[in-house]
């Protein structure tokens, strides 16, 4: 079997589930050198205590990378939160500010430390933001726009990192099952009822799993080599066709 990603050092923020467990995961399966965490596969791995919301441990994380492996050949920005959903009226601006260091700074201090490394090998980087940076969410204000200025960002950084044919693209989910999604459905009166109506939310009649974003990353750094600034839907057709969503009173 080709290895898609042979000893190519890749970085996952918040590779230790969810998404970014499935990312960690395809990406040693098809050979790479990642610095967080998952078990087998055919590349390695090795993790990396960090608290993203803390710049000096963003810059460990590069460092200790670049000192075990030498290299940076391609970022996986994808540590965040998604908190309960909650009204504007409700929300502090603390909390706000809080989710935007949390959410969106943390990616673009991972990026900043680790471009000198990335300009080196012609890398690039992929961020994960979400679809509701398109369409919107319901009592969710801070957190859609952290994603949408994640998918701003990695448009921006595009252009000045072509200089260096560094590429920095971005993936938007749409429902994956991951145990974020089960805890934010546990806190709904019948979580089951939850996530079987949100399965009928995409054309495909179902929810994405971890495996299929990690293979959608896998495709941006191993094959898309002639995109940058792309934001990639990784949905299931969730934002296709029209549905009931009039919140007017009748």
């Amino acid at each position: 079997m080709s290895l898609r990603y042979q000893d190519k050092v890749v970085i996952v923020t918040g590779g230790s589930k969810g998404i970014g467990r499935g990312i960690v995961r395809v990406f040693v399966e098809n050979g790479a050198k990642v610095v967080f965490c998952a078990r087998g596969g055919a590349g390695s791995c090795r993790f990396v205590p960090c608290d993203v919301s803390k710049e000096d441990d963003i810059k460990r994380l590069v460092a200790v990378t670049v000192e075990h492996y030498g290299a940076v050949d391609c970022l996986v920005n994808n540590a965040g939160w998604h908190p309960p959903h909650k009204p504007t009226d409700d929300t502090p601006g603390e909390e706000f500010r809080d989710l935007l260091n949390l959410n969106l700074v943390n990616y673009f201090l991972a990026s900043k430390y680790a471009l000198p490394y990335l300009r080196q090998r012609q890398g690039n980087i992929i961020n994960v933001s979400s679809l509701v940076a398109t369409i919107g969410q319901r009592d969710a204000a801070p957190y859609v726009a952290t994603k949408g200025a994640i998918v701003s960002m990695t448009k921006a950084m595009a252009v000045d990192e072509s200089l260096h044919n560094v590429r920095v693209n971005c993936i938007s989910p749409g429902n994956v099952l991951t145990p974020l999604w089960e805890e934010l459905a546990a806190l709904t009166p019948d979580a089951a009822a939850t996530i079987k109506l949100a399965e009928t939310h995409q054309l495909l009649g179902r929810m994405g799993t971890e495996a299929e974003l990690g293979l959608a990353a896998l495709f941006l750094a191993a094959d898309a080599t002639f995109c940058t600034g792309i934001d990639l839907l990784v949905t299931g057709g969730a934002e296709l066709d029209y549905g009931v969503k009039s919140r007017v009173p009748a």
